[in-house]
């Protein structure tokens, strides 16, 4: 199985390592650091998002530039509060029971949870060792990945991407445990060892038949979701509604929007959608994967968006909101790093 895996791992450019998949073309970005003499040039691609959204956001300072109709009903806790003080903010929210909760500043679903009741999240309250968010639980059917640019000069932008997501997971048959079902999952089991870290402790249930188990909640492609392009789906009534969210702030440039949504004639509309998230600078165009694309054509896909990043960056640079200097955006990036490391070690 491991030698089968490293194989699977060598022929499919998919897989490979972020560092590895980029380095090839990572002279390009170096490029456009000369060129603006500013390491951190990306940093005002979206002026209103710490760091232009590359790393280190926290999702209320995003939230709270989002039209509030597409946003879920979403309350802030401090880790360090009395849990009685907790359950008062649930109650006084109307959050309901199930709700979902993670850290306001995190990434790649790390200390993503579904709480289900009181016991629940007292415990998570004790263990989470930072600020988190408490949101209501959206269960419309459909997840997408939309990812828009606008240069700031014009007010029609561009829907450069979008994809159906579907989370790893499993379906129970009333027979199997989950150990089983994961090793017979074609992409799961090439992810024992994160498994069994995740679940190992419920491995021996049997999950009922046509109950979906989610082995991760994290969207990445690297962590197992598949994605199907819809590329074909993008016209003007797509991109006319991400150009009304674009100027409902009119300082969200350059990023992809993670949103649940009924149907996509519902999404065209603008209706029945919430957003769950916006990742900004350092959102990657996912639309290279899951589509049968050459490693050329990725390639070709991730500079046009980096020189759309370049140039939407510079004009904000010249136009009042400047690059961030290099000290500020080299501490930045380390409390960063430290924050999410720290935080792997409680998922």
């Amino acid at each position: 199985m491991k030698i089968r895996k490293i194989v699977n791992r060598i022929f499919n450019w998919e897989l490979w390592p972020f560092n590895l998949l980029y380095a090839p073309i990572f002279p390009v970005w170096l490029y456009y650091c000369l060129r603006s003499r500013a390491v951190w040039f990306f940093s005002s691609s979206n002026p209103t998002i710490a760091f232009g959204g590359m790393e280190g956001e926290g999702k209320k300072e995003m939230y709270d530039q989002l039209p509030v109709e597409f946003v879920p009903l979403t309350i802030y806790i401090r880790h360090n509060i009395p849990f009685e003080n907790v359950l008062r903010k649930i109650r006084l929210s109307g959050l309901k029971y199930p709700f979902i909760v993670k850290p306001d500043v995190g990434m790649k679903g790390i200390l993503f949870r579904v709480i289900d009741n009181e016991e629940q999240l007292k415990k998570y309250h004790e263990r989470i060792p930072v600020e988190y968010i408490a949101q209501e639980k959206i269960d419309f059917p459909l997840e997408f990945s939309v990812f828009y640019y606008r240069y700031p000069w014009e007010q029609k932008g561009k829907v450069t991407g979008f994809i159906h997501k579907e989370l790893l997971q499993v379906v129970g048959n009333g027979q199997s445990c989950l150990k089983e079902l994961i090793e017979a999952h074609p992409r799961a089991r090439f992810r024992l060892e994160e498994m069994e870290h995740r679940h190992g402790h419920r491995y021996q249930r049997i999950i009922p038949d046509g109950e979906v188990f989610y082995l991760s909640f994290a969207g990445n492609h690297n962590r197992g979701a598949k994605f199907t392009n819809l590329h074909k789906e993008i016209d003007e009534n797509l991109e006319r509604v991400f150009d009304n969210m674009s100027h409902y702030n009119n300082m969200f440039f350059y990023g992809r929007y993670d949103i649940k949504t009924i149907s996509i004639e519902d999404l065209k509309q603008g209706k029945n959608f919430s957003i769950l998230e916006f990742n900004g600078a350092g959102a990657e165009p996912n639309h290279i994967y899951d589509c049968g694309m050459s490693l050329a054509d990725a390639y070709k896909t991730l500079l046009h968006h980096w020189k759309a990043l370049y140039k939407i960056s510079k004009y904000n640079n010249d136009n009042g909101y400047p690059y961030w200097h290099f000290k500020k955006g080299f501490d930045y990036l380390l409390e960063a790093k430290k924050h999410f490391k720290m935080l792997e070690k409680f998922d």
